[in-house]
């Protein structure tokens, strides 16, 4: 037993070496052999209802110092039963993965990526925003947009679920789900991709936490949830799409 425990230890610790990347013939990846990349963001069906995000100088708005925000920064388990305006909403959506510049096959947004390969989606269990109905609803950072996914009935109670019982994932206003697609990163890194993809929802994550501090807000990641539930839930196939990171947000 002590043997095939330490075999797990050392297969997950690889994990967070960078190895594999010696052993990869990067010649043979999909972009080194001349096939096109996969598109900046999840296609969609143009019949689903989209509501269009505010876009702003965001300083003049939310006015804080960088240095209070980060000395402020600390995971945030108890909300207010007080809404989020769409302004706000609009404002982390475009703090978390937002849209810089295009240029060619890629998208600059305000977050690091490996390569610029952003292989994330962001997903919204919306329960207390201004003007916009309860339910599920996906980011579209390339038009800064939310696409309406679906009604969903008790959705706070099934966030929750999906968490492994963590409650206050479902009381807050709203609870950013990501979800990776990995073959974003697989295009240019194969076997090397997903340590940076875990790595990139770090940064998305890390710029939810500063930006909810702007808006008087405040967030907790979370790493432990039901993988099948949760994916379930977004009707997402679990396979070349999964959710990989949670994050409530509620005024405090």
């Amino acid at each position: 037993m002590e043997d095939d425990y330490k075999k797990l230890v050392d297969k997950s610790r690889y994990f967070l070496k960078d190895n594999i990347r010696k052993t990869i013939n990067f010649a043979y990846t999909d972009q080194n052999r001349g096939v096109a990349p996969p598109p900046l963001e999840k296609p969609y069906s143009d019949d689903k209802p989209k509501i269009k995000l505010h876009q702003a100088n965001w300083d003049r708005i939310f006015d804080i110092k960088l240095a209070n925000a980060m000395g402020n920064r600390e995971s945030r388990r108890r909300y207010k039963d007080e809404p989020l305006t769409l302004e706000e909403l609009s404002f982390l959506l475009w703090a978390t993965q937002g849209v810089r510049y295009i240029s060619g096959p890629n998208a600059f947004r305000t977050v690091p990526s490996a390569g610029c390969r952003h292989a994330l989606e962001t997903y919204l269990a919306i329960f207390n925003v201004e003007d916009i109905n309860p339910g599920i609803y996906r980011y579209l950072p390339l038009s800064h947009e939310l696409l309406f996914e679906k009604e969903e009935d008790n959705i706070s109670e099934k966030v929750a679920r999906s968490t492994m019982g963590q409650i206050f994932a479902g009381n807050g206003a709203v609870t950013f789900i990501w979800s990776a697609i990995p073959y974003r990163m697989e295009w240019r890194y194969g076997l090397a991709s997903y340590k940076e993809i875990a790595l990139d929802a770090g940064h998305v994550c890390q710029n939810l936490y500063l930006a909810c501090e702007a808006i008087g807000a405040g967030t907790c990641a979370i790493a432990a949830y039901d993988q099948e539930y949760m994916d379930k839930l977004l009707e997402l196939d679990g396979e070349d799409e999964f959710a990989i990171y949670i994050a409530p947000v509620g005024k405090i």
